[in-house]
C-alpha cells in the first residue's frame, strides 16, 4: 500500500492536535486543528505573501501577517472555529476546541 501525505501527517480529513499552525503554499496546515480550552494557538506565516487570520463568525481577527510573522489567540470557550484568510478566502482553517 503506497504512503500517502507527508511522514508523520494525520490521515487527510482527521483533526490534528497540537497547538501550531503554518501558513505555506497558500494554505493553512493543519487546516483542521483540535485543542482543549486554554491553549494558544499560533499560527506563522511561512510563505512569501502577506495572509490573515479571521473567523467567519467569531474572535479570530489577525492583522495582516507578513513572512515570519506570527499571530495567537488562546481559546476559552469550546465550540468550533471556522477561520479563512481575508486576502485569498480560498484558505480555509479549523480549530476545534474540547473542553
Amino acid at each position: 500500500m503506497p504512503a500517502t501525505g507527508a511522514p508523520g501527517a494525520a490521515p487527510a480529513g482527521k483533526p490534528v492536535g497540537g497547538n501550531a499552525v503554518d501558513i505555506r503554499n497558500f494554505a493553512f496546515a493543519p487546516n483542521d486543528l483540535t485543542v482543549r480550552v486554554g491553549t494558544t494557538v499560533t499560527w506563522t506565516n511561512r510563505d512569501g505573501d502577506a495572509h490573515t487570520v479571521v473567523s467567519t463568525k467569531g474572535p479570530l481577527h489577525s492583522n495582516t501577517l507578513n513572512t515570519g510573522d506570527t499571530y495567537q489567540f488562546t481559546f476559552t470557550k469550546a465550540g468550533t472555529y471556522s477561520y479563512l484568510c481575508s486576502i485569498h478566502p480560498f484558505m480555509v482553517g479549523t480549530v476545534q476546541v474540547t473542553a
